[in-house]
């Protein structure tokens, strides 16, 4: 079973394929800010705004698996951690997940 790293992205790879297609639409949901998909304003999430907090990172931490593994058949999330941004008060998801079928 293959771990994978993924993280918010600001590039895609439009002839991705597989599972390298999944990862790609995780990171590109995970960058993504609920409300500001003109289709579908449910899509993405909302992660706290100028809060480093460890209560913040639990709340992320939550949501973060939740939302992949509702979005992702076959996913699971082994881990999240986070990069902080001191000077914007932002943190940064970065998830290790695996896939059931692969």
């Amino acid at each position: 079973m293959s771990t994978y790293q993924i993280s918010p992205t600001d590039s895609i790879d439009f002839g991705a394929s597989g599972i390298k297609a999944t990862l790609q639409n995780a990171s590109f949901l995970l960058s993504t800010m609920k409300g500001t998909c003109f289709m579908d304003r449910e899509f993405g999430w909302n992660p706290p705004v100028d809060e480093l907090s460890e209560a913040a990172k639990v709340q992320m931490t939550a949501e973060v698996i939740e939302l992949l593994q509702n979005n992702f058949e076959g996913m699971t999330v082994e881990e999240v951690t986070f990069e902080e941004d001191i000077a914007s008060a932002t943190l940064y998801p970065r998830v290790k997940v695996v896939f059931d079928n692969g």
